[in-house]
């Protein structure tokens, strides 16, 4: 029809971050594969709108208005809803061969909002990344936030200043908070949400928020903190996560997400999720796989885990050669 439509309940017929920025990669790629430009203009116009805009805090609202470029509601998640526009600014950094400088600046930018903002540790020492609601935080971290933990630990190497230990660190904890999301479970998978308050840490308290589909970021971030660290914890966690996959997901017909990680019975819901072919069992075979299967070097995933090749400067020639 050519006419736009928005989700009803994203704040007033805003778009949602998550979905107009993460077509970085691919629209880049498209523009390589096509010879036509204009599909990473497009994209990257996006990027220009959104670094002029005025920033909460520094902070990127998951709601911004098309019709009139204005930020929505001031909520701001790194999980579902804006997730993988972070991962992309420094997704598309490193698949442009370290030369789209304008992605590298807002990706250190938006990380050090984050610390500074939303990144908060715990009582019992377990570090966490909260929900931003106009001002105030919910102490509450998705499963989808754990992707960062990976994102955190890619992006140390260009990290500005000393600061890459620290970057790795950072990733090192939030692995660790996510493990522990899925240790204090009965079935060692972790919930959809877990929360930081009341008493309660790395733990689901509604019920609304402890079923489990199948979902790749824990383990995301296992395979890149395994891959820069190589420290053999990372292998151990993912085994454990094999286990209680093999034990409460598997059915006769493949695999299925469960209603009620902290139950002793399992309820199952039925449903075998594409992700978890693309990315859940992708991340699992590259954590156990040597390092030069789809080194980083070269490849750079996309947020549903599809390998896109890195632009290196000298690939054109090279694919003049093979032709």
């Amino acid at each position: 029809s050519g006419i736009g439509r928005n989700w009803p309940w994203a704040s007033g017929g805003s778009s949602i971050l998550a979905e107009f920025g993460t077509l970085h990669l691919e629209f880049v790629h498209l523009s390589h594969l096509s010879g036509n430009p204009v599909f990473a203009e497009k994209v990257m116009n996006i990027r220009k709108v959104l670094n002029r805009l005025d920033k909460p805090e520094g902070l990127y609202p998951n709601y911004l208005n098309p019709s009139s470029g204005q930020w929505g509601q001031h909520h701001v998640s790194i999980g579902g809803l804006g997730d993988s526009f972070y991962e992309y600014l420094l997704k598309a950094w490193l698949m442009s061969d370290k030369t789209d400088e304008d992605g590298k600046k807002m990706y250190y930018d938006a990380v050090q909002a984050i610390e500074t903002h939303l990144i908060r540790k715990s009582s019992g020492g377990l570090t966490y990344i909260a929900e931003w609601k106009g001002g105030l935080l919910e102490h509450k971290m998705g499963h989808l936030t754990c992707f960062a933990g990976g994102m955190f630990a890619l992006g140390a190497d260009g990290a500005p200043g000393d600061k890459t230990g620290h970057h790795i660190e950072l990733g090192a904890e939030i692995a660790r908070t996510c493990h522990e999301s899925y240790d204090r479970t009965r079935m060692k998978l972790g919930p959809e949400a877990f929360r930081f308050d009341g008493g309660v840490e790395a733990i689901a308290t509604r019920q609304n928020e402890k079923y489990y589909i199948l979902r790749p970021e824990v383990i995301e971030t296992y395979m890149y903190m395994w891959r820069l660290t190589h420290d053999p914890k990372y292998r151990e966690w993912g085994w454990e996560a094999v286990e209680a996959l093999e034990k409460h997901c598997r059915v006769d017909g493949g695999y299925s997400g469960i209603r009620d990680v902290y139950n002793r019975d399992e309820s199952h819901d039925d449903v075998q999720q594409s992700f978890f072919l693309s990315e859940t069992l992708k991340y699992l075979y590259l954590l156990f796989s040597e390092d030069d299967l789809l080194p980083f070097e070269h490849w750079v995933f996309n947020t549903e885990a599809h390998p896109l090749p890195v632009l290196h400067k000298d690939d054109g020639n090279k694919e003049e050669n093979q032709k």
